[in-house]
């Protein structure tokens, strides 16, 4: 097999067995077993679902949309302060870090850049490529 590839596959093992995608998995199990949690995201789902079914409508009802909104909103906020939400979202946000971390080591070597200085940085990118020369 190329070594390559088994290299790649020694850095999946690394990963599977770093502390942040442990915590991670750990923190998503939690979330996923949090019956009320499980609750909030599927009434989350089911009004974005309303909101899409009545954005199709030809003639929707802009004051039933907008209560909708609101409601999806309240949702979203309940969602978001739920302790296993919040454990879960600051894990993976680190695990996130190391994901990009590796990629731009592994994407920078690729186009030349020295594998023992080639690191992530964060970037303050607008989206607007049209000014910037950062990414490429």
């Amino acid at each position: 097999m190329d070594n390559i590839i088994e290299q790649a596959r020694a850095i999946g093992k690394a990963i599977q067995k770093d502390e942040r995608y442990l915590k991670t998995q750990l923190a998503l199990q939690a979330a996923d077993e949090d019956k009320e949690l499980q609750d909030l995201i599927g009434q989350y789902n089911l009004k974005r679902m309303s909101i899409q079914n009545e954005m199709q409508k030809p003639e929707r009802d802009e004051e039933k949309l907008r209560a909708y909104q609101t409601e999806l909103n309240g949702l979203y906020e309940t969602i978001m302060k739920n302790p296993r939400m919040i454990a879960y979202n600051e894990a993976r946000k680190d695990f996130d870090l190391l994901l990009r971390r590796v990629d731009a080591i592994i994407s920078q070597s690729a186009n030349g850049v020295d594998p023992d200085t080639a690191d992530y940085q964060e970037s303050s990118c607008s989206g607007n490529c049209g000014s910037c020369s950062g990414c490429h």
